[in-house]
């Protein structure tokens, strides 16, 4: 089912949420750091902002819509640099398609009658690290603060187009975002550390966006049939978690060899296809946990582990925490 919904309304629900709906504070030691329940109409989870410094905010999105819902923006203004770091769910949004290990830029300016699409496929997990112009000036390198020219059409006036585009996440990237979500710090350490990864995520993004602009890097190095072939390869990994295919099979499903496959995957996703299937697994796997509906031996199943001796020491490994440490752990 797919409702739309307009801006309005939108923010009616959030503004309700943010005024009355204050879930708490995970941070006792930090009043900066708030996380509110998701409007009760559009799904269930959490919305955590973070404010870590004047002009610097963090946000980190994780739920579960309940239809997949359209909402109809109209001058729609983004107020200074915003990335959004898309780990799980699909979403389109200001001319880009964002989904697991995409991400999405955003400069100041105008966006006008735009249409918001969220899929309700997969739970939404999104790292959004926010900078306002002025801030990034700071940054410059120069007593004027002068950006470099490769960077000014991040900076446009509010009443002008704002600058969109999506790109393919590299490995290091997708680290930090996931090193966000998990971090194990509290007050003034927290702070300085995801402080220290927001900038050093924007710092990548940037040197991306100077390549892209110098004409020396092309944000879609694949295109064509290949790119939806390597992408639909994805999908069935995803679709057969209780029972993947093996490389040769995966293979001959796409209509690619299995070199040209293991090449292209790793070039899309910055991983080979079972390092993509075991990190998409425990991430599925964490997200299950968190809501408290399963056991830990049914999420293993679920995600193709029938030895659960195996699958807590793999999740273990990946994520620090036995799987039953990780119920409820954030739930609101």
């Amino acid at each position: 089912m797919t409702i739309t919904i307009s801006q309005q309304t939108y923010d009616e629900l959030w503004n309700q949420t943010r005024t009355n709906g204050i879930s708490r504070y995970p941070d006792p030691n930090d009043r900066f750091d708030v996380m509110y329940h998701v409007p009760q109409p559009l799904g269930r989870g959490y919305w955590r902002e973070i404010q870590l410094r004047e002009g610097l905010q963090l946000t980190i999105a994780d739920y579960k819509v309940r239809d997949r819902h359209v909402v109809e923006f109209s001058d729609l203004d983004t107020p200074g640099i915003e990335y959004h770091f898309h780990l799980s769910g699909e979403t389109q949004c200001r001319q880009t398609c964002l989904e697991a290990g995409r991400y999405g830029v955003y400069g100041k300016g105008l966006e006008v009658e735009s249409r918001g699409h969220v899929s309700t496929k997969q739970p939404f997990l999104e790292v959004i690290v926010e900078m306002l112009p002025e801030t990034l000036h700071s940054l410059a390198g120069n007593p004027e603060g002068e950006l470099p020219r490769e960077l000014q059409h991040l900076v446009k006036l509010s009443a002008q187009p704002c600058y969109c585009r999506d790109g393919i996440a590299t490995p290091a990237m997708q680290t930090i975002a996931k090193q966000i979500i998990q971090c194990p710090y509290q007050g003034i350490a927290k702070r300085v550390y995801l402080e220290g990864k927001a900038l050093e995520l924007m710092g990548m993004l940037l040197a991306v966006e100077i390549e892209i602009q110098d004409g020396k890097s092309n944000p879609h190095p694949l295109t064509g049939d290949l790119v939806d072939r390597i992408y639909y390869a994805r999908d069935i990994l995803q679709q057969r978690l209780d029972k993947p295919p093996t490389l040769g099979e995966l293979a001959r499903l796409v209509g690619l060899n299995e070199c040209t496959l293991k090449q292209g995957f790793r070039q899309v996703f910055g991983t080979t296809v079972f390092g993509y299937l075991h990190g998409y697994c425990m991430e599925q796997a964490w997200q299950m946990l968190q809501t408290g509906t399963w056991k830990v031996g049914e999420v293993a199943n679920m995600v193709g582990y029938n030895d659960l001796t195996a699958f807590g020491r793999a999740f273990r490994k990946k994520f620090g925490i036995r799987p039953r440490d990780c119920i409820n752990k954030f739930s609101v």
